[in-house]
């Protein structure tokens, strides 16, 4: 849960504005409900002037076709709008909230029971079964207020618990569960809490259709005849034909205008506790573009015998950097390891050579050459036709990478198919094969894997339609080292039968080492040193490189004097340990 103190920096700055006023509105109607006995010198339900008078000084509004005074109508109504949608709001929104937790948690015939009842709700026309229900049951405010909550509850109740199922699978969950916290217990600190942003938004959606819906109601006619609201007014302006003269203009604009301040507003707060219960939206929203500024003359080609030439590469996330100036050459035919402690910024540089670091990064380069060909002046469309055609890349967590309702075979094929291959299953089955993917496991799901074959199937993936050059970012992560080494044989072997250029990253400096012709090493975002692989490890010159080296023991490296426990007493020559 974001803490209040920063959420309000988290949000965006035109989301600020929104917020700001929606605040403002809100702030209008409620200083309208709170202070209407100061606000309004006459009452609202009396005749207090001549039927149809114009605005004046002691009717702002003028009067009704009663004498009642318009302005007083529309103060005193901003309480009844304000009332139903706060208390229809609060709770609609305990009541979804309650059976969302109870049918997250139980799960079963509970869950089932609960998610019936909601389709049901969510199935039937919202404003027909509350004017229904409402000439059933009669025309009190407080009848009006049930009837909304309880058809108001199963939209965040669905919503909510799906995140209810997500949340109670969290590591923290489990864990609190195996220390013996009880449901209720989780439920409320690590579930509920979690949920606070969301149900925040939840809670001024509800409101504002509660303010709609009870308009509506009272529009028709059906609503609460003692008591003075927005919608009546519109009511009794309809009956009074205020339409046909100009008493439209101070009779139905001035509630027509507050029922759109007060929506709007609502909407405007709902928008921003959106984006605080989902960060996310920030990076996924509208952004300012950046104009590139390319020089017009494009760099210099590659060098020969270089596959691919990086020059000055930089990414930065909102102003934080992740990679500095790097430059980065893959020789035609080599094995080019790139090694670098976690968070040093070695995916990030692997993401940017194709165009894929997300937003809110950007990117600056002075060169990015395959060949004869800038990938900066190719665009959006042209990185597209070059991504798993000339440059592809193996993804880390294969799991992860994998479409968990498809087939391996089907998922290779999907990838052959946007290579323009003729046949794609046919390809995708010859390559599963190569990869070393028995015949009989093709149409196996990504869970009914080992995770080696899931590390296969995403390398078939990726060489499927024959790329210059492969990407494989951290492709042993999270596999054992027989595993580890099997995997990594199969790129010698697709290497040496594809003909591919290889760029390795991995934080494991002696696996890479093992099999890398050329070795780079990556710290705090930069390239600190790069080299054949035996000069590096032979001759190191950086300190953050011979830092990495003494951090891996060898077969040859001497075994440290052996320590005694912490408490146990050292023995002198000659003394036995007792």
């Amino acid at each position: 849960m974001i803490a209040p103190t920063s959420w309000w920096a988290a949000l965006r700055p035109s989301t600020r504005a929104l917020a700001a006023a929606g605040a403002v509105m809100l702030a209008l109607v409620i200083g309208a409900a709170v202070f209407a006995d100061l606000l309004a010198a006459h009452p609202p339900d009396r005749a207090s002037g001549a039927p149809y008078e114009r605005p004046s000084a002691d009717h702002p509004l003028g009067t009704d076709d009663l004498g009642r005074d318009l302005w007083a109508q529309l103060v005193f109504g901003a309480r009844v709008s304000l009332l139903v949608g706060l208390v229809a709001a609060t709770a609609a929104t305990a009541a979804g909230t309650a059976a969302a937790l109870v049918a997250g948690w139980r799960g079963g015939w509970v869950d089932a029971a609960i998610m019936r009842a909601v389709d049901l709700t969510l199935s039937l026309p919202f404003l027909v079964l509350v004017l229904v229900l409402a000439t059933y049951f009669g025309r009190g405010l407080e009848v009006l207020i049930v009837l909304i909550a309880g058809v108001l509850w199963s939209r965040p109740a669905r919503l909510l618990r799906s995140q209810v199922l997500k949340i109670r699978e969290l590591g923290h969950v489990v864990a609190a569960e195996a220390m013996g916290a009880g449901p209720v217990r989780i439920l409320v600190v690590h579930i509920l809490r979690r949920l606070a942003p969301l149900l925040s938004s939840q809670f001024v959606r509800a409101a504002a259709v509660a303010v709609i819906v009870q308009s509506g109601v009272a529009f028709l006619g059906l609503g609460d005849p003692g008591r003075v609201s927005w919608g009546s007014t519109l009511y009794f302006a309809n009956n009074g034909s205020a339409i046909l003269t100009d008493a439209w203009l101070w009779w139905v604009v001035p509630p027509g205008a507050a029922l759109t301040v007060l929506i709007v507003g609502l909407a405007f707060v709902g928008f921003a506790a959106e984006e605080v219960a989902d960060p996310q939206l920030v990076s996924h929203g509208w952004q300012r573009p950046v104009r590139r500024r390319l020089p017009k003359e494009p760099p210099e080609p590659c060098p020969p015998g270089v596959a691919l030439d990086v020059r000055g590469l930089s990414v930065d996330f909102d102003g934080t950097p992740a990679v500095r100036e790097a430059d980065l050459r893959i020789g035609r035919g080599r094995l080019l390891g790139l090694v670098g402690e976690s968070g040093s910024g070695k995916s990030t540089l692997g993401l940017a050579v194709i165009g894929l670091v997300p937003r809110p990064g950007r990117i600056r380069c002075e060169a990015l050459m395959m060949g004869e060909t800038d990938l900066r002046r190719l665009g959006r469309a042209g990185l597209q036709r070059v991504r798993g055609r000339e440059v592809a890349i193996v993804p880390q967590a294969a799991m992860s990478a994998l479409d968990p309702t498809m087939t391996v075979l089907s998922q290779v094929a999907e990838a052959a198919a946007l290579g323009a291959a003729p046949d794609p299953a046919g390809a995708a089955a010859d390559m599963l094969a190569r990869v070393g993917i028995p015949e009989g496991r093709h149409r196996a799901f990504p869970h009914e894997l080992s995770g080696g074959q899931r590390q296969r199937a995403v390398m078939a993936m990726a060489v499927v339609n024959r790329p210059g050059l492969l990407i494989a970012d951290e492709p042993t992560t999270g596999l054992d080292v027989v595993t580890q080494q099997a995997v990594l044989d199969l790129l010698d072997d697709l290497r040496a039968d594809l003909g591919l250029d290889v760029w390795l990253i991995s934080h494991d400096l002696p696996l890479v080492a093992s099999r890398a012709d050329d070795l780079a090493v990556m710290g705090s975002g930069r390239i600190v040193e790069s080299g054949p692989t035996a000069t590096v490890l032979s001759r190191p010159r950086h300190p953050h490189t011979k830092k990495l080296l003494t951090a891996f023991g060898g077969l040859e490296a001497p075994m440290p004097d052996p320590q005694p426990a912490q408490g146990e007493p050292e023995t002198g020559p000659g003394e036995e340990a007792r």
